[in-house]
């Protein structure tokens, strides 16, 4: 899959990284060159120009990418790399940075953003979520890390797609916590049945996330 990360601050370079392990595709795009300095983005390409500017993302071929993330520390900058994403080159998914609580009201679907956070670790997971398609993702632990809030989306090859709920021999310390369907927020029964592309939310033992990746994904 392929990402491009406009920012390439401590929180872009995290992110960059933590994907390139998972072996996807990635650019990241920042005006300062200092920051582009080599060593600092091995493996991973880099763009010194303003992602601000239509010209920087047709160069960056945003119209090819399936994830763009907008993780500069200029809350103004991440509103316009969103909204050109969407608007301009019909970019699937958004992920933006929030550095300001008073300005996560303007981060919605209308400029462009799918997903707004306002942390850099639960910015890592959403955009984990963004590329992860058909694999068990960790949002955050509780507590003190007996138990995970994860996440999975069912792909086409997900053996549990078609399968009602209340058939599925779920793990032990698993709840199924909530169904997002589309725009919709499903609280799940034992009668519902799991659709394509369908994003499950449980939690769930550490221990048992292995268990429910297999059971889930089929791997």
């Amino acid at each position: 899959m392929r990402v491009v990360i406009a920012g390439a601050g401590k929180v872009g370079r995290s992110i960059a990284r933590e994907l390139r392990e998972f072996g996807h595709e990635i650019l990241v795009i920042d005006r300062d060159p200092t920051v582009l300095r080599p060593g600092s983005f091995d493996g991973i390409s880099v763009l010194n120009a303003d992602a601000c500017e239509l010209t920087s993302l047709e160069e960056a071929e945003l119209g090819q990418c399936q994830v763009v993330v907008a993780a500069t520390g200029d809350d103004k900058v991440n509103l316009v790399v969103s909204l050109l994403a969407k608007t301009e080159f019909g970019v699937p998914r958004v992920v933006a940075s929030v550095n300001h609580p008073k300005n996560e009201w303007m981060f919605g679907e209308s400029l462009g953003v799918d997903v707004a956070v306002s942390t850099p670790r639960m910015l890592s997971a959403l955009v984990e979520e963004a590329v992860s398609v058909g694999d068990l993702v960790r949002l955050f632990s509780f507590g003190q890390g007996d138990a995970d809030l994860v996440e999975i989306t069912l792909a086409a090859e997900s053996p549990a797609v078609g399968s009602r709920v209340g058939d599925l021999a779920w793990p032990t310390d698993t709840v199924l916590a909530a169904i997002v369907r589309g725009k919709r927020v499903l609280s799940p029964s034992a009668d519902d049945s799991l659709e394509l592309g369908d994003e499950l939310f449980f939690v769930a033992a550490p221990s048992q996330e292995a268990q429910l990746q297999r059971l889930i994904a089929g791997h």
